[in-house]
């Protein structure tokens, strides 16, 4: 997991003549009386959470284990807001574990240290300790979700961040009648930390999960007749569904028996509508979808289930609920559906390329035409030697054949206070010893281990191809960009072919996003501007052995090193 530092370039002070500076102080004092008078006419707020992190015995699959949770909730309480509000939230930690809060999706412009990755942005909150996170949506409108960054607490710890447009600003597309939330999960029978921390020790890939959850629940299986989520609507409404996938490792389909679906949105970026029956979302990522009621009554089937297109272990347990109509019974008979084949490539591929941003004078698709920095990231898994693992080996996540070494210093608070030791700058932008990456694979699967940064001028354009490779297996690996939203301008499955792939890029109206699928096999090409000084995490989730590598999975973080933006310890 590289980190790409920014360097902050110090705009000049303007020099004012002395009359017209009088003039811009009677400007602003007017401005602000016009604040104090009228103050709902500027529209942005400061809103307030708190955020106690409990244990709860919860049953699921007809068994009860204690999770962590915020406010004893699974999932978590909803975090709502307005674009350009600042959100401060007080994390008070009454569990025994470490905990962080990570803000997926939320750009932390000069927030930094209010990202979340543990050892990475900031030191973990320790049992009865607080940390205030403070930070402002500045830009962004849309679905996004907030989850714990340290161990697999996330598998309970996760919740949705709705993030409504400014005050009279309308919707791109037809108002729904009601907004609902939907957050996509997965449950294990064990504690998840034990299920970890085996894997870490054994160097083995983790157990799967039990069940894939609906809004935390599962609906009924072959071995329990669990509780599943009801979505009750009306006959001719239309709803937008704000879906989450807070998933450790399953990408999932989506799917709701007899309807249509028209996508307006993923990861908080407006999208060119198209319809659709089934919607493809890895982790990390959220999409919105209108649905509109249009049966009379009735009960229908809405099922998740996960893709996987290599011979890698999933939980291939089908996660159901349930679209009832307003005045049919629970007793009545459920129109049923079927869930995709779970190596539906085609279909993942072909709604991947659906997606395109609207790329209109509001909302306009800012694309970097030319190019300062030109990486290759090559990601997989590779076997490194372990004493104590039961092979003598454990499987690890690599970029550039660099596994990434957790610190024991803040990487943030070293970068903010000029501490050296704790990482490097060295990351290479290129695999350091080239290969036929999707072919022949090299006999030496061993990485080498790193805490390692690349540094990129600050306004600079970057692209970046992420290329997957067959080591030990080929997979799909959803990649994570803390700090930005980049646009996916092309993908395609072997090896990446700088000479005539980049001729078939979208540059025009590409989707935005913030976290993106690698295909098996295959690249994926992104391109951003590296306007947010101060640091970026690139992680990426890896299926079933994710964990086992480097770090968290969707992980991340960016900031800025301006003495303006003070280091807030945990309290």
């Amino acid at each position: 997991m590289p980190c790409l530092l920014l360097h902050c370039i110090r705009a000049k002070k303007p020099q004012i003549p002395g009359k017209e500076r009088k003039k811009m102080e009677s400007r602003v004092g007017a401005v602000l009386l016009m604040v104090l008078i009228f103050p709902t006419l500027i529209g942005a707020m400061v809103r307030h959470y708190k955020f106690s992190v409990v244990m709860r015995n919860t049953t699921r699959l007809c068994a009860t284990k204690p999770i962590v949770t915020v406010n004893g909730r699974f999932p978590g309480p909803k975090l709502y807001a307005r674009e350009d509000d600042t959100v401060i939230v007080r994390v008070i930690n009454h569990v025994t574990y470490n905990v962080t809060i990570h803000w997926h999706g939320v750009k932390q412009l000069r927030t930094g240290w209010s990202d979340g990755p543990a050892y990475i942005s900031q030191c973990p909150i320790q049992p009865g300790q607080n940390y205030i996170y403070n930070f402002t949506l500045s830009g962004q409108r849309g679905t996004l979700l907030w989850h714990a960054h340290i161990f697999w607490l996330r598998a309970t710890l996760h919740g949705a961040i709705v993030i409504l447009p400014k005050r009279a600003v309308p919707y791109p597309f037809p108002n729904p009648y009601k907004e609902v939330v939907l957050i996509l999960g997965e449950w294990w029978k064990a504690d998840v930390e034990a299920v970890i921390n085996q894997a870490t020790q054994s160097g083995l890939p983790p157990n799967i999960s039990d069940a894939h959850t609906i809004n935390g629940l599962p609906g009924p299986t072959s071995t329990c007749s669990s509780q599943g989520y009801t979505l009750n609507v009306e006959s001719g409404k239309t709803y937008m569904l704000r879906i989450i996938n807070a998933a450790v490792n399953d990408e999932l389909f989506f799917k709701i028996a007899g309807h249509q679906l028209t996508i307006v949105e993923v990861d908080a970026i407006y999208t060119k509508p198209f319809k659709t029956d089934t919607l493809s979302i890895a982790p990390g990522q959220t999409t919105n979808a209108l649905l509109t009621a249009d049966q009379d009554s009735g009960n229908f089937l809405i099922v998740i289930s996960p893709f996987m297109d290599a011979p890698i272990p999933v939980d291939n347990i089908t996660g159901t609920a349930i679209l009832r109509y307003t005045g049919s019974l629970s007793a009545s008979l459920t129109v049923l559906t079927t869930a995709p084949p779970q190596n539906a490539t085609q279909l993942t591929s072909t709604f991947m390329d659906s997606l395109k941003s609207l790329n209109s004078k509001d909302y306009p698709a800012t694309v970097p035409l030319e190019i300062d920095h030109s990486l290759l990231f090559t990601i997989g898994v590779g076997i490194n030697p372990c004493s104590t693992c039961v092979n003598g080996s454990r499987l690890v996540s690599y970029i550039n054949n660099i596994t990434f070494v957790m610190p024991t210093t803040s990487i943030l608070q070293a970068h903010y206070y000029n501490i050296s030791g704790v990482f490097t700058d060295d990351f290479p932008g290129n695999p350091p010893i080239p290969f036929n990456y999707t072919g022949t694979q090299p006999t030496n699967m061993q990485t080498m281990n790193g805490t390692r940064a690349y540094r990129l001028a600050y306004n600079s354009t970057v692209q970046v191809v992420i290329q997957g490779t067959a080591m030990i297996s080929p997979e799909s690996h959803p990649t994570h960009l803390h700090g930005y939203d980049f646009y996916a301008v092309g993908k395609g499955i072997g090896n990446f072919d700088p000479v005539n792939d980049p001729k078939k890029f979208n540059l025009i109206d590409p989707i935005a996003r913030n976290t993106i699928g690698v295909p098996s096999g295959g690249w994926t090409a992104i391109r951003f501007r590296a306007d947010n000084p101060g640091c970026v995490d690139v992680a990426l989730s890896l299926g079933s052995t994710h964990k086992l590598g480097a770090e968290d999975g969707i992980s991340g973080g960016g900031w800025e090193r301006s003495k303006s933006v003070p280091y807030t310890p945990s309290l």
